[in-house]
């Protein structure tokens, strides 16, 4: 399967870079479904997400990278053991709860929370598309409030039209949305 085909051409990037850094919104396969995302530092972005998705405030979102070092610009240093069980943990349908940087916007990690829920998927397109865009990426699933995920580039189309850039392409084989784990307890949140 050639992941994302329909992004990988260098014009393409370009546009869905432009879209992204305007507060636009993309949609694309993770694990176990199609998720919504923008940058997670644009908070016109993260206020069009949440309103598109009619999502609480107070709810942090998650956030996806190809890779650790490409989410460590959004976390305070994690400990050199919690750095070495994140390496050999991912990637994974597994999120961690780590702290994040004072810098980041409550509306992503979640009014009056010091941690950020971040990733590195196990799904070869979505750790893809954060490469080549050479940014992580918000990661919620692709609903509204109250509605069943969407599996399929269809679905997007029926929930949202054009109101996002929608990159094509099969969810993972995972059946329940990634676990969330606080990296300073290890209890499993979800």
């Amino acid at each position: 399967m050639k992941p994302f085909p329909r992004i990988l051409s260098a014009a393409n990037q370009k546009k869905l870079t432009a879209h992204l850094k305007s507060g636009g919104i993309v949609a694309y396969p993770t694990e176990s479904c199609y998720g919504l995302g923008c940058l997670p530092k644009h908070m016109q972005g993260l206020k069009r997400l949440t309103h598109l998705k009619k999502r609480p405030q107070n709810k942090g979102m998650i956030v996806i990278g190809s890779r650790l070092a490409q989410l460590q610009s959004l976390l305070k240093r994690p400990s050199e053991h919690m750095q070495t069980l994140l390496q050999q943990t991912w990637p994974a349908p597994k999120t961690f709860l780590l702290l994040s940087e004072a810098s980041i916007l409550p509306l992503l990690r979640g009014k009056g929370r010091q941690k950020l829920a971040v990733r590195v998927p196990d799904h070869a397109g979505a750790r893809r598309l954060c490469q080549v865009l050479n940014t992580p990426l918000v990661s919620t699933s692709c609903n509204c409030a109250g509605k069943r995920a969407c599996k399929t580039e269809r679905e997007v189309r029926r929930q949202f039209g054009h109101k996002v850039w929608i990159v094509c392409g099969l969810i993972g084989r995972q059946k329940m949305p990634s676990q969330i784990i606080d990296s300073e307890t290890g209890k499993r949140l979800r």
